[in-house]
């Protein structure tokens, strides 16, 4: 598959190489217009919250593929995900990140080459045949990865396959971009919310809430992080009442993991320590290096979680 450097990325922070542009795609404008030039304090930033330790060794050479088209909403925090993402990969050794923005890499034979699928913000994906999407499942049902950020779940509203093996799709945001909000830990003993160190917290950043009927819910899911609807500020934003709202998953597919997380829409959140070392082990898990428990968490033993202090 031809692979030339894409200025637009270059200019973008985006270190690696891209899939060849074509400028007849209407993605090309739309992300020259909605991504800003990384600035040398944010790349500082960005370098300073990777941790310096995995939580567990790579079993073998990883690499993943990195897709970040949008055909809905376009947020400007993706190349600072892309930034954050490489990094992670080179500063810790965890893997290799290749990037991409065109459909053609969805194939079986391309995927051959990867060990997860992370999807950055994706938005209303559309794909050109049904073997793409297939392409896709059958790569996660095989025993390979999926990770998804943010708006990974605001897609596949086309194809219920993918959004149920995701989690589910975007229905509003009442949590929005200039709110700081309060976060629960589900599991405060999981490894893969060891970042937090087994307490709630505060973060600023725009959480959804999932359409109830395509939300695959705690029977499937083993839930990490959840609004903490404890907190008058939180619960005050919906008019039904206190109800569960997750915000980080896991789960397994078939013999494959998926390692889904909200939080991402601020371009802040990606020079945050605990917030990159979360994105890092849900990495791990869903390569299948770190070992984490994905029993849902209806079936689960159940534990006290973990709410976020009064005030933040």
């Amino acid at each position: 598959m031809k692979r030339i450097v894409c200025l637009a990325l270059l200019l973008a922070a985006l270190p690696l190489a891209c899939i060849a542009a074509d400028l007849t795609d209407p993605w090309e404008k739309k992300k020259a217009e909605r991504f800003a030039v990384i600035t040398a304090e944010q790349k500082e930033g960005i370098a300073a919250a990777v941790p310096n330790e995995l939580a567990a060794e790579p079993k073998t050479d990883r690499r993943i593929l990195v897709f970040f088209r949008c055909e809905g909403f376009i947020h400007t925090s993706i190349p600072h995900a892309n930034l954050a993402i490489e990094q992670l990969g080179s500063k810790t050794g965890a893997f290799t990140a290749d990037f991409a923005d065109t459909y053609d890499v969805f194939t079986a034979e391309n995927l051959k080459n990867y060990d997860a699928i992370l999807l950055n913000n994706t938005t209303r994906l559309r794909f050109p045949t049904p073997k793409h999407q297939d392409a896709i499942l059958d790569f996660v049902a095989s025993g390979k990865g999926l990770i998804g950020i943010h708006a990974a779940s605001d897609n596949f509203d086309m194809y219920p396959q993918c959004r149920d093996l995701v989690g589910g799709i975007f229905k509003g945001h009442p949590w929005t971009a200039g709110g700081t909000w309060a976060f629960k830990l589900d599991d405060p003993d999981h490894l893969l919310n060891e970042a937090f160190d087994g307490k709630g917290f505060w973060h600023q950043d725009e959480i959804y809430q999932y359409d109830p009927a395509s939300y695959q819910g705690p029977k499937v899911l083993r839930l990490l992080v959840s609004l903490d609807m404890s907190k008058e500020k939180v619960s005050e934003r919906i008019d039904d009442g206190p109800r569960e709202v997750a915000v980080s998953w896991l789960r397994t597919a078939g013999e494959g993991r998926v390692f889904y997380t909200n939080f991402g829409h601020r371009e802040e959140t990606f020079a945050k320590p605990a917030m990159l070392k979360h994105i890092l082990d849900g990495t791990q898990y869903a390569l299948g290096d770190l070992q984490a428990d994905a029993t849902p968490t209806a079936t689960a033993s159940q534990k006290e979680p973990a709410l976020a202090p009064a005030t933040p």
